[in-house]
């Protein structure tokens, strides 16, 4: 059931048998949420942290004028919400962008393992500062990136991120975002966005048919991004 999280922390460093099962133990309450249902509410207060255990979720806010800014994507093995263990009020909705299935972790196992499991609790700690780091390269792509080195860029870690909890088909991967939501990820509008995609594509770096996308120079691809995967911090090392 958790082998995505599995996969997610063990490509930081490597896990003891007895931290696998512990966190085997403390995963529970499985269920299925819809496309386009909250998994997480702005402004509640939970007492779990969800795990997205397959499927697409996307961090958003929306503004006063009711426009939506979709601030972050979650893919399988990555707690959507393991920041409002400390911060106990999430400012933010999470969004299920596809058919997702998670599970949730409850409070008071993620502060049990804090007081007894110091290296389990670094690669957790670690899983909320690479979703910093993500955010990071995402504020820069918003501010100084063409939109076309933007969406190579989102494509390039998408890929890379998908390919380490193991949903890539060799170069290609599902991509269930409508338009309307690429648009809130890039922050601009169908019309910008239909130009870009049609430049981008000019570029036969990918393709894009329905929801999969298939990486066709992988070089080229990270050449227009300027993109480099270190941000993920994707290297086994001791934590």
């Amino acid at each position: 059931m958790i082998e995505p999280l599995l996969l997610n922390l063990e490509s930081h460093d490597v896990l003891s048998t007895a931290e696998i099962e512990l966190l085997r133990a403390i995963v529970g309450r499985e269920r299925s949420v819809a496309a386009g249902e909250d998994l997480v509410s702005e402004g509640s207060r939970p007492n779990h942290s969800t795990l997205l255990l397959d499927g697409f979720a996307a961090r958003y806010k929306v503004l006063e004028d009711g426009t939506r800014q979709i601030t972050a994507l979650q893919v399988a093995g990555d707690f959507v919400d393991l920041h409002a263990f400390p911060l106990k009020v999430v400012d933010h909705g999470v969004l299920a962008i596809s058919n997702c299935r998670i599970a949730s972790v409850d409070h008071q196992e993620l502060k049990a393992i804090t007081e007894t499991n110091p290296h389990l609790t670094r690669l957790l700690w670690l899983d909320t500062l690479v979703d910093g780091a993500v955010h990071r390269e995402w504020i820069v792509a918003m501010g100084r990136r063409s939109k076309k080195a933007h969406i190579a860029h989102l494509i390039c870690e998408l890929y890379v991120r998908l390919r380490t909890v193991r949903r890539t088909n060799g170069p290609s991967f599902q991509l269930p975002l409508t338009q309307n939501a690429m648009a809130d990820v890039l922050g601009v509008s169908l019309v910008h966005l239909n130009k870009t995609l049609q430049s981008l594509r000019k570029e036969k770096a990918f393709a894009w048919e329905g929801r999969v996308i298939t990486i066709l120079d992988w070089d080229k691809l990270q050449k227009i991004a300027g993109f480099d995967a270190g941000y993920l911090s994707l290297s086994i090392e001791a934590r």
